[in-house]
């Protein structure tokens, strides 16, 4: 658990994109063939039409092999996996994910512009060559996931399932990165298919205009062409305007979004655009074969262009980590990098020495691009579901175990990919007939998971019944209450929010709304103020309010401490500006309304270090004590560090299971420890020697019964509702507040 900023998940990085992987190392009639179709040889006879071919391939370069292509896919999936594998020295490996993509967008801006294709026929393409390898390792990781995932991390990957086969992983995950409280969740084994997302949405988009473009303007190409190229700066400069402002304000949308990544495909699509001009200069540069000066002098250019791209990216994999803002403009790295080694690529010329070409077109760099598209989609989840059963592992294990993941990859190449690429029939209701199989039984395994996993937590719909709570001593319970199963039950434990969600505003907004619980028209109200570690005790305070029939008021912020200190947020991956504008205006909202009865204010107790903490106490509880009102406070309650509805399913629900170390569990607080609640009077109640008991090493996730954690750091209301009497007792009781 991280002690500078509240908890939170930076997107994963590295999940690369699909057809890339899948698609052969020809340049697939790339941006070469540009220019193929001429009206008048069409009216030519056999003989004729066989001069005009042969003229033409005289006077432009024909699309050929790229083995530097091919090469480039094995760097950039290589990358990719060293970066899963957490390789030393390797922490940009993520940006593999950029290279594939600008490939893509080169590929098929190339095949959509050369070939006269139906947009049926295209997608049963793409649908023949994604789909079925992927339904393979879905499938697989179902079974995987049934056997060795506990029923929790079972129903996560069913709704993963889902949402992969259907193609809108990546907006599931924008979701729930986006959501404070669930980005503490364990990454999915399936969260990499994300890319195959944005990849198929692309491929739709993008089949759409430009082959909407060739039949609107059928019959000229420089039309086309034209209006295509205008069309590509156009959605890649919006993407990129895009790209910039969301990975600023909020990381998960910026990475995992269609819209903020299409500027990487528009970048691979401008450079086939622009190739085909390119290739016939410099084949025209001198009389047949040879090439003149201009063209020796360009391909000396073009050489020195594709080095500088591979010094890009090997910059960028060296250089950039997790803490780098992605993508924003940090991708321009890579993305250029990537276009200059197409660019450069040898589709007028052989491969030389000079050449990073060459480099890339090795047997290894090769051998890996053809098997990157199987590798790619099986190495996550060995990794992921390796490491969910058997805890965090070294990374030479790791190693190990993304190199295991080659055999099925290459089983999958073998038997499912080139079979249904290469020996199926052409006809688009055939390849259309194979995507629809391989989306529909995908999403009958992730259904058939998810309701085993459902049969085996019980039923999640059953009401939750707080047990009665002691109103003080070393007890949770009241003396006489037993608790006869966990409470509340597994299936319901992570979702045991508190009333009033909506209170916890989102992380980018500066205001709390108007948040009112118990007797609303009542001038008495307690103020319960803070982040979501103050949010998870609505329960409790709403009961308080509600005995004396006065009004509660929920001023809350997920990640933002009350205390006056600028923090970082991982969620937003920048600093979290919002927070110190939210808590200025919450003071100003204070001091501008009727004095409140109490305020209770608590918070997560690990933003910045202890002086920091300890200064920004002392700041805030001067401006609350000028407000005149009596101040409580509650002392932040363990954190566990560790998902524990998901540790106590893998342990069958036993109660002295998902132990968690003291050591880590408690920091100094301020307030308690440090004297500032005896300074300023402020009524301060510390929950942690009954909710971490004893002298011992560690603490317990279940105490009497009842489960004290919703995932790895927030109490379930369960709990709050538990404790309530306790808190009524100490901050309300008898001449505690006038």
């Amino acid at each position: 658990m991280p002690t500078a900023v509240p908890p939170g998940a930076e997107p994963s990085r590295a999940l690369v994109p699909t057809d890339v992987l899948s698609s052969s190392s020809t340049a697939e009639p790339v941006a070469a063939r540009a220019g193929a179709a001429d009206p008048a040889t069409a009216r030519t006879g056999a003989a004729e039409l066989a001069t005009a071919r042969a003229g033409a391939a005289e006077a432009r370069p024909r699309a050929a092999f790229r083995p530097d292509i091919e090469g480039l896919r094995g760097l950039a999936v290589l990358s990719v996996l060293a970066f899963h594998a957490a390789v030393p020295g390797l922490t940009g490996g993520y940006v593999g994910v950029d290279v594939f993509f600008v490939v893509s967008g080169f590929l098929i801006t190339g095949l959509l512009l050369a070939r006269p294709l139906g947009l049926w026929d295209f997608a049963a393409r793409r649908a023949r060559r994604i789909l079925p390898a992927a339904a393979v390792v879905l499938v697989a990781t179902a079974l995987a996931g049934g056997a060795l995932l506990d029923p929790l991390r079972g129903t996560d990957l069913a709704r993963d399932l889902i949402a992969a086969a259907g193609q809108f992983s990546n907006w599931r995950f924008v979701g729930q990165q986006t959501d404070y409280l669930a980005a503490e969740h364990d990454p999915s084994p399936l969260q990499h298919f994300w890319s195959l997302g944005v990849e198929n949405q692309f491929y739709l988009l993008w089949g759409v205009l430009l082959l909407g473009l060739a039949r609107l303007f059928a019959g000229h190409r420089r039309r086309t062409v034209t209006a295509a190229t205008l069309t590509t700066l156009a959605v890649g400069g919006v993407s990129l305007l895009l790209c910039v402002r969301w990975t600023a304000g909020s990381a998960p949308l910026g990475y995992f979004s269609t819209a903020s990544r299409l500027w990487e495909f528009a970048v691979g699509g401008c450079v086939a655009l622009a190739a085909p001009a390119l290739t016939t200069r410099l084949a025209r540069g001198g009389p047949g074969a040879r090439l003149g000066p201009g063209a020796r002098l360009g391909g000396g250019l073009l050489r020195v262009l594709g080095w500088a791209g591979a010094a890009a990216l090997l910059t960028a994999v060296l250089r950039y980590d997790r803490d780098t803002p992605f993508p924003g403009t940090a991708a321009l790295l890579p993305v250029l990098g990537t276009a200059a080694v197409l660019l450069a690529g040898p589709a007028h010329r052989a491969l030389t020495a000079g050449d990073a070409g060459r480099l890339l077109a090795t047997r290894p760099l090769r051998a890996a691009g053809r098997l990157s598209y199987a590798w790619y989609l099986w190495h996550w989840p060995v990794l992921t579901i390796a490491q969910a059963r058997w805890g965090a592992l070294p990374w030479t294990t790791l190693v190990a175990l993304t190199a295991a993941a080659a055999l099925p990859a290459w089983l999958t190449l073998r038997l499912v990919e080139q079979p249904l690429r290469y020996g199926s029939s052409p006809a688009p209701r055939r390849g259309l007939a194979v995507g629809a199989s391989a989306l529909v039984i995908p999403l009958i395994a992730g259904l058939t998971l998810g309701g085993g996993t459902v049969r085996a937590l019980g039923d999640p719909d059953r009401a939750t019944v707080a047990p009665a709570g002691a109103v003080d001593g070393p007890g949770l319970l009241a003396p006489g209450t037993r608790v006869l199963s966990l409470t509340p039950s597994l299936a319901r434990a992570r979702e045991d929010f508190p009333p009033g969600k909506g209170c916890e505003i989102p992380l980018g907004a500066e205001t709390s709304p108007r948040c009112l619980f118990g007797t609303e028209s009542s001038p008495d109200r307690i103020v319960l103020l803070g982040d979501s570690h103050a949010g998870q005790w609505i329960s409790a305070a709403l009961a308080m309010a509600e005995q004396r029939q006065w009004a509660l008021e929920v001023l809350v912020k997920p990640g933002c401490p009350l205390a006056t200190l600028t923090v970082r947020n991982n969620v937003l991956g920048r600093t979290f500006e919002e927070c110190d504008r939210w808590r200025e205006n919450t003071f100003t909202r204070l001091t501008s309304g009727p004095k409140p009865r109490l305020v209770l204010m608590a918070g997560l107790n690990r933003y910045g270090g202890q002086d920091e903490r300890t200064e920004g106490w002392t700041r805030t509880l001067d401006r609350l004590t000028a407000l005149g009102a009596p101040l409580a406070y509650l002392g932040d309650t363990p954190m566990p560090g560790k998902d524990i509805p998901t540790c106590l399913a893998g342990s069958d629900g036993r109660s002295d299971a998902c132990f968690f170390p003291r050591g880590t569990a408690f920091e100094r607080d301020p307030l308690l420890d440090g004297g500032l609640a005896e300074r300023y009077r402020v009524r301060a109640l510390d929950l942690g020697p009954l909710l971490c008991p004893g002298t011992g090493p560690d603490c317990p996730a279940v105490l009497e019964g009842v489960i004290l954690y919703r995932d790895t750091g927030h109490i379930t209301d369960t709990l709050a509702r538990v404790l309530a009497p306790r808190l009524d007792h100490a901050l309300l009781g008898p001449g505690t507040v006038s």
